[in-house]
């Protein structure tokens, strides 16, 4: 499985933040936002991964993440013009996805759970059409919608109903198997002239290939898109990582855990980033083998 990261749009709902700054690239507590979703590829099993933005952002994703090889992945880079809506990523990338099944992340969205890591995983090892990733919300008109039956089986998929049939919100996170560019290839851009991940989505539904995952109670789930969203999810993270010593989406610690890089080079990464910083310092403390836990996501 390959991966892709989108990290496009104009972030209007956050301006004037992102008036000449990505989205992506603001801070989430102690880490630029694009970490988290990266992470969350990595802790999938995913080395190779395609991260997608405007063109005038892109020399400073490469500036900030490189190639990818010094936390053991390969990641290259594409422009998105303009905003053509979330199906244009796998246009974007059909080259890269090739005949390879793919996870697509949205750039904004964070989680975090224990037992997210391994759920990822399984989920991608069964994959069969479609894997959506659910999360049930206090206030469902504001995202995409569905209703499933007791195996998962997603029945219906609304974007922010008036009159919503259930309260779980499809997350950012989605998976699919081959062919999925050439269906995203087939689809007709809807009112607002941008190919709509629903429509792509509702295609597995109709051939009921389509299951949703409901994450449950035990994750945490943020869309950081708007003011608000962004502070709580800086919250979250501050109060977890000062609370049990760690740091959530720690993309440097993710390789090593995931066996994507050894022990010699994670302390060089932290050496790197020890003088004057507390995240360094938790690299090279990982490294040494500090009592850090092994469960992390």
């Amino acid at each position: 499985m390959r991966g892709i990261v989108l990290a496009g749009g104009s972030g209007t709902r956050l301006r004037p933040l992102t008036t000449i700054h990505s989205k992506h690239l603001l801070p989430v507590y102690d880490k630029p936002m694009i970490h988290y979703p990266l992470a969350v590829l990595m802790l999938t099993g995913i080395r190779e991964i395609l991260l997608i933005s405007n063109p005038e952002h892109l020399g400073t994703y490469r500036t900030l993440l490189g190639d990818g090889r010094d936390i053991g992945i390969s990641l290259s880079y594409a422009a998105q013009e303009r905003p053509g809506g979330l199906a244009e990523a796998l246009l974007l990338g059909r080259d890269f996805i090739a005949d390879q099944p793919i996870c697509l992340i949205l750039g904004d969205n964070i989680f975090y759970g224990h037992r997210l890591p391994g759920l990822l995983r399984e989920e991608a090892k069964r994959l069969d059409g479609c894997t959506l990733f659910g999360y049930r919300v206090s206030d469902p008109r504001r995202y995409g919608v569905a209703t499933v039956n007791a195996a998962g089986d997603v029945l219906s998929l609304e974007e922010k109903p008036e009159r919503p049939r259930s309260n779980l919100a499809v997350t950012g996170l989605y998976m699919y198997g081959k062919g999925v560019a050439d269906r995203a290839a087939r689809l007709t851009p809807s009112a607002r002239g941008e190919l709509e991940i629903t429509d792509l989505n509702l295609q597995y539904v109709h051939e009921r290939r389509a299951r949703l995952v409901d994450l449950g109670r035990g994750t945490a789930w943020f869309d950081a898109g708007t003011h608000d969203s962004l502070l709580e999810a800086a919250m979250f993270v501050q109060a977890l990582e000062k609370r049990q010593g760690i740091r959530i989406s720690c993309i440097e610690e993710v390789a090593y855990r995931m066996g994507y890089i050894d022990r010699d080079q994670l302390h060089l990464l932290g050496k790197e980033l020890s003088i004057g910083s507390e995240y360094g310092r938790y690299i090279a403390d990982v490294a040494d083998e500090c009592t850090v836990p092994a469960d992390f996501s």
